[in-house]
């Protein structure tokens, strides 16, 4: 068995690039950046597959709600 794992090698690379003092501090941003990273590409590939309505007015719905949330007799 290998006295170093190839773990061990990754983190302290990571460790070294990203300029963090404990190992601890390299792991948790480097598993965080990965998730962030996951997530994009999840979105990206949801590009071309929702359908989405042209003629809605996102601008009028909002004008709407906004009415009906304003307090009577507000000039805001």
């Amino acid at each position: 068995m290998s006295d170093s794992l190839p773990v061990d090698k990754l983190v302290e690379a990571t460790r070294t690039i990203g300029r963090h003092e404990t190992k601890n501090e390299a792991v948790t941003t480097a598993l965080s950046e990965y998730i962030a990273h996951r997530k994009q590409v999840e979105i990206l590939d949801l590009f071309g597959t929702i359908d989405f309505d042209r003629t809605y007015d996102y601008k009028a719905d909002r004008r709407r709600k906004d009415s009906v949330n304003r307090p009577s007799g507000s000039n805001a």
